[in-house]
């Protein structure tokens, strides 16, 4: 027989918010309050690890967006993928450029195209980071089995696309 799991930070604020809202169901906060503050939990740690780096979290997705493809990517491409905006991808991808983490031209095809291709220093702080952040998320999913972790992923994935995106 196993133990109960101790109540967390999520437990509490749903009880508070029942307390408040009795005629509301709050069941939904158990899920997306725990997956919020994971979020949190591991976007603050990733910012802690790149400050060193001298890149921030958006960089950093910016940069990994192009580690791991084989070709240059349109900047609507690496918009997709990060899901940040595409000014914020135009200034970002600037910004990068400038410190030589990648390059931006214009493609030979169609100019009004801007194409951006990670730098061997860009690929480098990505190889540098990538090993830390996966070893990171290892030690968060540590307590789950293989079968629990492909349950879990399975879940997270129908709520993702009830979510849309």
């Amino acid at each position: 027989m196993s133990t109960p799991e101790a109540p967390d930070l999520v437990d509490r604020i749903q009880e508070e918010w029942a307390r408040s809202y009795p005629d509301l169901d709050v069941a939904p906060i158990g899920v997306l309050g725990r997956i919020q503050h994971i979020a949190t939990a591991s976007s603050h740690r990733l910012d802690r690890d790149l400050e060193p780096l001298g890149v921030s979290r958006s960089e950093y997705d910016v940069l990994s967006a192009l580690a791991r493809v084989d070709r240059p990517l349109r900047a609507s491409e690496v918009v997709s993928t990060t899901l940040l905006s595409g000014a914020s991808i135009t200034k970002i991808t600037e910004n990068l450029s400038r410190r030589g983490l990648l390059h931006r031209r214009r493609s030979e095809r169609d100019g009004r195209v801007v194409l951006l291709e990670v730098t061997d220093d860009g690929r480098e702080l990505v190889d540098t980071e990538l090993p830390r952040r996966l070893a990171d998320d290892e030690r968060a999913l540590s307590g789950l089995t293989a079968a629990e972790r492909d349950s879990l992923a399975a879940l997270l994935r129908k709520v993702s696309r009830a979510v849309g995106g």
